[in-house]
């Protein structure tokens, strides 16, 4: 059993969910020439996919790493290593680092499903922020587990990499990006 796992619902995924119902209507209902119901059904098909590999992020140690997850269908996770986190704070994102995955110039990697609230880790140069609707106790426990003190997190490194691809295999938590 993990010595800590989170999990956030997010509601994005229901505008995904209800323009994929849409897609599949116009595509069924309304008459339309050949190729259209196909493509409509398609990019139906795939908004629905979205919307159900973006409903939830969840967050858990997976042992010697952070795992991190987007789900339940698990298109999009990572893991950072725990001997490899520097430090550790609670932190808010803004509209510039949005929502879903992503690297930003200067600010680093982003996971993040709802809202602004975050956990930043500084990787050696990198920076990673886990967007969590528990910042306090996901903060608490890396500040275990990886031997931090409670000390105010020194000044971001500015991130001069996107994220990494090496693959690990890990269960179901395979790592895509670290």
């Amino acid at each position: 059993m993990p010595e800590y796992e989170h999990t956030q619902r997010g509601y994005w995924h229901l505008a995904m969910l209800l323009l994929a119902a849409v897609g599949w209507a116009l595509a069924l209902v309304v008459p339309m020439p050949n190729p259209f119901p196909l493509f409509a059904s398609g990019l139906a098909a795939l908004f629905a996919l979205l919307g159900l590999s973006f409903m939830t992020l969840t967050v858990r140690d997976g042992g010697d790493r952070l795992l991190i997850r987007y789900g339940p269908i698990p298109l999009m996770r990572g893991s950072v290593r725990y001997d490899q986190i520097t430090n550790a704070a609670e932190d808010r994102t803004n509209w510039l680092d949005g929502w879903g995955v992503h690297w930003v110039p200067g600010r680093g990697t982003t996971y993040n499903l709802w809202g602004f609230q975050c956990v930043r880790l500084e990787v050696g140069l990198r920076t990673i922020r886990i967007g969590t609707d528990d910042p306090e106790g996901l903060l608490a426990f890396l500040r275990r587990r990886c031997r931090m003190g409670d000390a105010p997190a020194a000044t971001t490194a500015s991130d001069r990499q996107g994220p990494n691809s090496a693959n690990e295999e890990n269960g179901d938590w395979e790592e895509k990006g670290n």
